[in-house]
């Protein structure tokens, strides 16, 4: 068992059904294990960062889940596990939150630090973000949707469940660091339905303030 005096649970997020975009995000950025729609996924940060070690090693030993994820920072570890078998990952999970003796509800709850919504994205604007993005082109006069929120992975459940809400285009996302950050777009309406399910999603997360 980790001793919890030195240990502290940041995220801990069980996504239920990757969404298409999401997953092939995911698949754009993973260093390990290529998630596929319909996985279930569950991500996990920690500190201090290098437990994340130890913890792939008990997820994968105890069911048939995949690592896509396994990131050391300087502060903070993330590791991301999916499966086909929402069983699968919820036991591993449950297998990780054993050894660390945690409980889910002992994660940093999740807050929101910034929302911005960009009506009529101008042509100079929209290019300045493709160069960096690693999904869909941000079109012209499209709205574009920012959404950053702490601890950095709780965007990826904000992501997934905006994209089941409504019709999105998926630019990027940073999932990784202090801060998690979620660009969306299309059009006006869609992103402010996009905006309440990504909210809402956040806050219905339980954990320590």
């Amino acid at each position: 068992m980790t001793s919890r005096a030195k240990f502290q649970l940041r995220t801990y997020v069980y996504l239920d059904r990757m969404q298409p975009q999401f997953a092939a995000f995911m698949g754009t950025v993973t260093q390990g294990d290529l998630p596929i729609t319909g996985m279930a996924a569950l991500y996990v940060e920690m500190a201090p960062s290098n437990e994340v070690f130890r913890m792939v090693d008990v997820a994968v030993k105890v069911t048939e889940v995949r690592p896509g994820a396994q990131i050391v920072e300087r502060e903070f570890g993330m590791l991301e596990i999916h499966s086909m078998a929402q069983s699968a990952v919820q036991v591993a999970g449950q297998a990780i939150l054993d050894r660390i003796g945690c409980r889910e509800t002992d994660r940093v709850r999740p807050q929101v630090t910034s929302v911005q919504t960009i009506t009529n994205v101008d042509p100079y604007q929209a290019q300045l973000l493709n160069r960096h993005r690693k999904g869909s082109m941000l079109i012209p006069g499209q709205t574009l949707f920012v959404l950053e929120a702490a601890p950095a992975a709780y965007i990826t459940y904000a992501a997934n469940e905006a994209e089941k809400a409504t019709t999105v285009n998926l630019i990027h996302i940073t999932s990784v660091g202090r801060f998690g950050r979620l660009y969306l777009s299309g059009t006006e309406a869609d992103m402010m339905a996009a905006k309440r399910a990504a909210l809402q999603a956040l806050d219905s997360l339980e954990g320590k303030e």
